[in-house]
């Protein structure tokens, strides 16, 4: 929007991502199943992070991914996130604004530490994540800065924060600020997990106040209890004006006016790491909307991203993504 300060700002899980390589024998060693993602306790994180090899720390949790990808592709964006003000909260307070971000929620001074994801990379691409949520649960209504989110053209809801009761009421405070400006409303759904705890919700919530939704395959599915996406997108016409659903190695498929369009998913010489795909899928789909591209292109924007992310160790580019995206739609 013309009269929008920040094209997109994200409301999410302030987390900071420790990404390290790790073999079979290290995930039996520290007790992590593989491929999954545990929620652990603070004494339980020291361990793990103490067991770790050398690592990269960045700005992470799934909607900060999104408005880094965002930022990387040329976008305005904002963050609103809780830390604590500890060492990881620096590094995370840092590293966002460090990428193009304006990111000013306050820290706590008492409370929780930052949060924090331990991400072990095996040499198969599976990531095995043990997750401390720490300071971030405990972002509240006082959190959500009523001038930043009349400034933004889309309010990007992150699903994982319906969870906490005074996170749930910052995102229904941002909802009803951005409907009252007239702003987009933008919602991921996060995790099957998280769509069955809060199926009810999230239904109401997609009828009613998300004008775009981003899931994946078992998301979708989760949201409405059925057996394809088919039937997902179905139960979803005419509910919020833009689906786009992440389909792994098939691509994306976007449902919008009753029209849907398959986009294929871009080709990766070699899958490194799988941390942020949908993540990225999300900021280049956003991008490509707020550029008024069409949903095709938003789509296959965001399949770029997707691939790039996947392809290296990391949920952050290392290329020049607006080049690339550039590039490669010609």
């Amino acid at each position: 929007m013309a009269d929008a300060r920040y094209d997109v700002v994200g409301i999410g899980n302030a987390i900071v991502d420790v990404l390290a390589h790790a073999d079979d024998a290290f995930l039996a060693e520290v007790s992590l199943a593989k491929g999954t993602m545990s929620l652990i306790d603070a004494e339980r994180a020291d361990q793990v992070y103490a067991a770790m090899g050398p690592g990269t720390e960045v700005s992470g949790g799934s909607c900060a991914n999104t408005m880094a990808g965002l930022a990387a592709l040329g976008a305005r964006t904002a963050y609103i996130g809780k830390v604590r003000d500890d060492e990881f909260g620096d590094v995370f307070a840092h590293d966002i604004r460090g990428i193009g971000v304006a990111f000013d929620t306050p820290a706590a001074t008492n409370g929780a530490p930052t949060a924090r994801c331990l991400i072990l990379v095996t040499p198969d691409a599976q990531r095995t994540m043990a997750t401390y949520l720490g300071a971030c649960v405990e972002l509240g209504p006082n959190d959500v800065e009523p001038d930043l989110i009349a400034a933004s053209g889309i309010v990007y809801l992150e699903g994982y924060l319906w969870d906490p009761p005074g996170a749930k009421d910052a995102l229904r405070k941002a909802v009803a600020i951005a409907h009252q400006y007239g702003r987009q409303v933008a919602l991921t759904l996060s995790d099957p997990f998280c769509v069955e705890r809060h199926r009810a919700e999230f239904r109401a919530l997609v009828s009613n106040d998300v004008d775009i939704l981003f899931a994946n395959e078992q998301e979708i599915m989760a949201l409405y209890q059925v057996s394809s996406v088919e039937e997902a997108l179905e139960r979803l016409s005419g509910r919020c004006s833009v689906v786009a659903v992440t389909r792994s190695e098939r691509g994306s498929v976007v449902l919008a006016d009753g029209n849907t369009f398959a986009v294929p998913a871009e080709p990766v010489e070699r899958v490194v790491d799988t941390t942020g795909a949908g993540d990225l899928y999300a900021a280049g789909f956003l991008y490509g909307l707020v550029r008024e591209m069409d949903l095709p292109t938003c789509a296959r924007i965001g399949s770029i991203a997707a691939a790039d992310v996947i392809s290296r160790f990391g949920a952050r580019s290392e290329v020049d993504l607006a080049a690339l995206v550039k590039a490669r739609l010609g």
